[in-house]
C-alpha cells in the first residue's frame, strides 16, 4: 500500500496562523474508501484510498494504456477498437471498486472524450456497458485536480510555481503566484491561481503529427515549435517571466514525459516511485536526459525499463513539449511529481467531507495575581 502525504523533506511553511491544533482524522469516515479515475487520452488510472491523519492510504489501484484519442487528431472521432480498450479497462476499474465497497468516487474524462465529436455518446456508452458515470472535466477542472494533486510538492520557499502537466491530448500549464500565501499549503494553494492555459498538444497527437518512432533533430525541433505557437496566447505571459527573473520559481512537472525522464537520470533498473516522486532536477539535468533520450534509437527506447513499448513512440513528443515549455519560461529548478489528477480528486473528496479537522490546542490557564 502506499501512503499519499505531504513532502517531508519540507520546512513548515512560514508565516500565517494555523487555526487550532494539529489535525485528527474524523473517526466517523476514517475506514470510509474513496476512488479517483481519470480516463485520459492514453491512459486509464484509478486510484482507491482510504484516509489518514495527514493525507490518505493508496490500498488499490489500476492503470493501463488505451490510447483512446489514437487517430483522433485524423478524424475527430473516436474510434471503435479505442473504446472498446476503454470500456474493458474501465471494467476493471468498476469491479475493483465494487469489490472494495467504495463509498465517494470521482471518474472524470479529459481532452479525448471533450475533442471527439462522438465523445458524449462513449460516455453513454460507458455507463449503459459499466454504469460507471463520467463526467467530462473541462481544462480547467484539470488545471485545478493538478494543483491540488501536487501541491504538497511545492518549495515551501518558493515565490511561485509553474506546473505543467503534459496529457495524451492537451497539456495544462499553470502559474501558482505564491508572493501572499501567508504560509497556505495544501489543497489551499488552489487559490493561489494566478493563470492558467491548455495547450491542445499532447504526446499523442504531437506524435501522430510528427512522428514518434524515428525522430530526427528536425523533427524533433518542429514539434517543438508546434507546441511552442500556441504558448503565445498565455495572457500573463510577460509577467510570469518578469516573476521568474525575480527568483525563487520553480517548475513542477506532473506527467509520464517527466518522470521517465527522472528514472532515466538516476539510472533505475526498474521504474521507483520512492525515488522519483519529490525528486529534483536542476536545468542542465533535463537538458542532458532530453539530448539522451533523443540520441536514444526507437528500439532502444523499447528496452528501457523506464520507457518500454508503450511509451517508446511518444516520450520524445513529450520532451519537445517540455522543451517548449522551458524555453518559454526557463526555470533553473524542476520537481518530479509522480501524482496528479488522481490526487487531486482525492484531496478535494476528503476535504469537501471535512475528513481531516483541527484539534484544539490545550488551553493553560495563567496565574491569577494574589490580593492581599
Amino acid at each position: 500500500m502506499q501512503d499519499v502525504q505531504p513532502d517531508r523533506s519540507q520546512r513548515p511553511a512560514r508565516g500565517g496562523r494555523r487555526s487550532g491544533g494539529p489535525p485528527v482524522l474524523d473517526p466517523a469516515i476514517a475506514q470510509r474508501l474513496y476512488a479517483a479515475l481519470d480516463l485520459g487520452t492514453n491512459n486509464c488510472r484509478l486510484l482507491v484510498a482510504r484516509p489518514e491523519v495527514r493525507g490518505f492510504r493508496v490500498v488499490d489501484a489500476f492503470s493501463k494504456i488505451v490510447r483512446l484519442g489514437e487517430g483522433l487528431g485524423h478524424h475527430n472521432r473516436l474510434s471503435e477498437p479505442a473504446m472498446d480498450r476503454a470500456i474493458e479497462a474501465l471494467g476493471c476499474c468498476r469491479d475493483k471498486m465494487r469489490d472494495r465497497g467504495v463509498e465517494r468516487v470521482r471518474l472524470i474524462a479529459t481532452e479525448a472524450c471533450r475533442a471527439a465529436e462522438n465523445g458524449p455518446l462513449f460516455i453513454e456508452r460507458v455507463f449503459q456497458e459499466t454504469g460507471l458515470a463520467l463526467e467530462i472535466a473541462t481544462r480547467e477542472t484539470e488545471a485545478r485536480l493538478a494543483v491540488a494533486g501536487c501541491a504538497s510538492l511545492v518549495d515551501p520557499d518558493a515565490n511561485g510555481v509553474v506546473l505543467f502537466d503534459i496529457g495524451g491530448g492537451s497539456s495544462e500549464i499553470v502559474w501558482l503566484d505564491l508572493r501572499n500565501r501567508c504560509g497556505a499549503r495544501g489543497v489551499a494553494l488552489t487559490r493561489f491561481i494566478r493563470d492558467w492555459t491548455s495547450l491542445p498538444v499532447g504526446v499523442v497527437n504531437l506524435a501522430e503529427r510528427h512522428g514518434g518512432r524515428h525522430v530526427s533533430a528536425d523533427t524533433f525541433e518542429a514539434m517543438v515549435q508546434d507546441a511552442r505557437q500556441h504558448l503565445e496566447a498565455f495572457s500573463l505571459g510577460r509577467e510570469l517571466t518578469e516573476a521568474i527573473c525575480d527568483g525563487k520559481v520553480h517548475m513542477l512537472g506532473t506527467s509520464g514525459t517527466v518522470t521517465t525522464l527522472a528514472g532515466v537520470h538516476f539510472g533505475l533498473k526498474r521504474y521507483d516511485r520512492r525515488r522519483v516522486d519529490g525528486a529534483w532536477m536542476d536545468s542542465d539535468d533535463v537538458t542532458a536526459m532530453i539530448e539522451r533520450l533523443r540520441a536514444m534509437p526507437y528500439e532502444e527506447r523499447v528496452g528501457n525499463p523506464c520507457i518500454g513499448a508503450d511509451r517508446a513512440d511518444l516520450v520524445l513528443a513529450g520532451c519537445a513539449i517540455l522543451e517548449a515549455i522551458r524555453r518559454r519560461w526557463p526555470c533553473q529548478r524542476l520537481r518530479v511529481a509522480d501524482r496528479g489528477l488522481r490526487e487531486g480528486i482525492l484531496m478535494e473528496l476528503m476535504s469537501a467531507d471535512r475528513v481531516w479537522r483541527r484539534k484544539d490546542p490545550p488551553k493553560h490557564r495563567g496565574r491569577g495575581r494574589k490580593h492581599k
